[in-house]
């Protein structure tokens, strides 16, 4: 129902982590207040009424207010744009940062993830795009990356990203290290 309302009309979707609840098939969830509008590019109309679709991300949002009226929820919302501050600081983390992104999908790749093979992976030039691009990369729960979308600048958002990249590529690092057995043995461990 929601998509066709939005193919309808064009208006944007949004885009919510859930904190508590299922997605589908039950009560409505429990939605973290902070969200990304969505645009739909593309839709792709399959049997019995599904359809794949391709959406783009837009504009943080946070949750006011919310309508559990229709079978989806509604959300009275207002945009919350990132504070473009302290670009020396920024710029200063960019590089390194793209070092890092190079360096976790080389592992990533490395530990059997054909899916990670990114050839000559280019971040863009725009840092906002590469920070999106990267958050995206990281093969870590959705709730871990929510606190991203929760930065109130960019500067902060650089900060936690690279913080992400770091300890995982030594998380990764160390799991090279690690050979078959002593991965059995600590699974049983567990």
């Amino acid at each position: 129902m929601m998509i066709k309302h939005c193919l309808e009309t064009g208006a944007p979707f949004g885009v919510i982590l859930i904190r508590r609840g299922v997605e589908s098939l039950g009560p409505l969830a429990e939605p973290y207040s902070i969200g990304c509008t969505a645009r739909l590019v593309t839709v792709e109309k399959l049997e019995e009424g599904r359809m794949n679709l391709v959406a783009m991300g837009d504009e943080r949002f946070q949750i006011l207010k919310l309508d559990r009226s229709k079978s989806y929820l509604i959300g009275k919302v207002e945009t919350i744009p990132l504070e473009k501050s302290a670009p020396l600081k920024i710029t200063r983390l960019l590089k390194p940062l793209d070092t890092l992104v190079h360096r976790y999908t080389s592992l990533l790749k490395e530990m059997g993830g054909s899916e990670y093979e990114l050839g000559e992976l280019q971040l863009p030039n725009d840092y906002l795009a590469m920070l999106y691009i990267a958050a995206a990369l990281l093969q870590i729960p959705a709730f871990e990356k929510q606190p991203l979308l929760s930065a109130p600048t960019v500067q902060d958002l650089v900060s936690r990203v690279f913080r992400l990249y770091r300890r995982e590529t030594v998380i990764l690092s160390s799991l090279q290290t690690v050979n078959e057995a002593t991965a059995v043995r600590a699974a049983w461990l567990n």
